[in-house]
């Protein structure tokens, strides 16, 4: 049996959310309540397996609520319910340690299996929700290399293949003859080799450089 406990500060919302929930088999509604004031005095007396969590809520919106149930303990699980799907409250709730983002324009067709999804460790969210968030990360997070080496290092490194000498090197990138030294250097240390030949031969046969 899954314990939930509901904030949401619309009456008839909650009241549907309450009969919706508990007349489902496997689910229990042990709290539903139209603010965060004493979420986590609450959730400490109840239990909750998952909590359902509205974001526009008077005295204490469902983004701070989110921080401080995680705080409290990292154990709960927490699915948003909200009908915002702007990307600073998205971002906002997953960085407080949200489980899920569910827009309440698909509580009838997704609630009852995201609360599901998030017991079982998932991290449901609203179509369309998900893919922002890849889409987000990607920008954010650019590929790493192998072995460490930097877009710099790879550049040295393919024109070293090329039989550049340090100095035509560094009048390519600009770069002084010292800090191209200092570029290989840190280079024979990523691929533990000891030489600029053995460093281009790994990197070839690595891929690292074409």
């Amino acid at each position: 049996m899954t314990a939930v406990s509901i904030y949401e500060d619309n009456d008839d919302l909650r009241s549907l959310l309450q009969s919706l929930i508990g007349n489902t088999e496997n689910f229990l509604v042990i709290g539903a309540y139209a603010d965060g004031q004493q979420v986590v005095e609450q959730t400490r007396q109840n239990r909750p397996d998952v909590v359902l969590m509205d974001i526009d809520m008077p005295g204490r919106d469902g983004i701070e609520c989110v921080r401080l149930l995680k705080e409290s303990d990292v154990r709960i699980k927490v699915l948003m319910h909200t009908v915002f799907d702007d990307d600073d409250r998205l971002f906002a709730c997953l960085s407080n340690g949200a489980d899920g983002y569910l827009l309440k324009k698909h509580t009838a067709s997704h609630l009852l299996n995201a609360l599901t999804e998030v017991m079982d460790g998932g991290g449901p969210m609203s179509p369309g929700i998900a893919r922002r968030v890849l889409k987000t990360f990607a920008r954010l997070s650019p590929p790493t290399q192998p072995y460490g080496i930097t877009e710099r290092e790879k550049e040295i490194l393919q024109l070293l293949s090329q039989g550049y000498t340090y100095r035509m090197i560094g009048h390519r990138c600009s770069i002084s003859v010292e800090t191209v030294r200092r570029h290989l250097k840190n280079i024979y240390q990523k691929l533990h080799v000891q030489c600029g030949t053995e460093a281009v031969a790994k990197a070839l046969r690595e891929q690292l450089i074409k």
